[in-house]
């Protein structure tokens, strides 16, 4: 079997990430070329794996690039996307999908149009824990789900921004804690329940970061179509990484994540389902291990021509679940899916050009 050949554009600090999975997929995928603006960092990319690399796009050319991973700034992804997708390459992208849902769906037309594939990390869904209890609660285990709820406190201080020109952007990251840290559990909640959103009503704050102009803390209350009401925490400014919590209550018992390790409650016996394996050490735990597996399914989704698990429409639904709450705190009111997407310059503020939101 003729093997993948691979290149990333952006060896930024997710790229270990990468750097980790690549050679546990060598049976499938070769890597070719790695890209990044500072050529150090694409080089010492790529010297393990005695690959080449460069500064732009351009450098890819005639090297026979079949999917090229994309770890850059969040407003890159649409453009950079749709320029690898006319180049006939397949993309798997870091999320979120986009900063709009507006780019959302022109990345969804360009791959419609290349008839190539077009992926969105969400790794965490590859969590054995995430698996076994989706299954559970598609099977009916706990009843009808009547409610959900995730809370994430985690820390991210002035040092965090510091040296990067796109953190704690509006125009760049598209938000804060939201769209960059708690888009996990919002996907992971959605996904898990299987279900697409009613009504979204939320609010965001910045409370401590005065140096930044984006969200630091944010809450909502999110109503999905199957009736679960889905409670919503996030923020940056706690002293820690604390793990991440989600649960479901529902009418036969409950279930949950504490960050990678599972549980489920039903007639009084309390059960625990441990992650399969610990992250690499030169990776963040927070980040889990679910790349690999990821990765993996998008290759042999393009090797065997089969549908992308975690396609661009499902990027998508959980970058609308972000935006929506953004909106209702703008507007200061439930906001019904779907509705107009907005650029926003502050937690109050929509871009100018927008359609006045209040």
């Amino acid at each position: 079997m003729k093997k993948l050949r691979i290149a990333l554009i952006g060896c930024g600090r997710i790229s270990a990430c990468y750097a980790n999975a690549f050679p546990k997929l060598s049976d499938i995928a070769e890597f070719v070329c790695a890209i990044d603006t500072d050529i150090e960092k694409a080089r010492a990319f790529a010297a393990p794996f005695g690959a080449a690399y460069g500064t732009g796009f351009e450098d890819l050319q005639e090297k026979g690039i079949d999917v090229v991973h994309l770890c850059l700034p969040h407003y890159l992804h649409a453009p950079m996307a749709v320029r690898a997708l006319q180049a006939g390459m397949h993309v798997l992208t870091e999320k979120p999908v986009a900063i709009t849902l507006q780019d959302a769906d022109l990345m969804k037309a360009a791959q419609a149009a290349s008839g190539k594939k077009l992926g969105v990390i969400f790794q965490t869904r590859y969590e054995k824990g995430v698996q076994q209890l989706r299954q559970m609660i598609g099977e009916g285990r706990f009843g009808r789900i009547l409610s959900a709820r995730s809370y994430l406190t985690w820390s991210r201080p002035y040092s965090y921004y510091e040296g990067s020109d796109w953190k704690g952007t509006w125009d760049k990251e598209g938000g804060g804690v939201l769209i960059d840290q708690a888009i996990h559990s919002i996907d992971r909640i959605r996904y898990m329940l299987n279900s697409d959103v009613e009504w979204i009503d939320g609010s965001v704050h910045n409370h401590y970061h005065d140096k930044i102009f984006v969200e630091d803390t944010a809450e909502a209350a999110i109503q999905f179509k199957n009736g679960c009401i889905y409670s919503l925490y996030a923020c940056n400014s706690y002293a820690a990484d604390a793990p991440i919590y989600l649960e479901f209550q529902g009418e036969k018992g409950r279930c949950g994540l504490k960050q990678d390790t599972g549980f489920y409650e039903t007639d009084g016996v309390y059960q625990e389902i441990l992650p399969t394996a610990d992250a690499d050490g030169n990776i963040p735990a927070y980040w889990g291990s679910g790349h690999l597996s990821q990765i993996r399914d998008f290759y042999l989704s393009i090797i065997n021509d089969e549908p992308v698990r975690v396609d661009v429409t499902e990027g998508r639904k959980t970058l609308e679940i972000v935006k929506g709450i953004y909106l209702s705190s703008l507007q200061g009111k439930r906001i019904y899916l779907p509705f107009e997407d907005r650029m926003y310059i502050g937690v109050d503020k929509a871009a100018p050009g927008c359609p006045d939101a209040c």
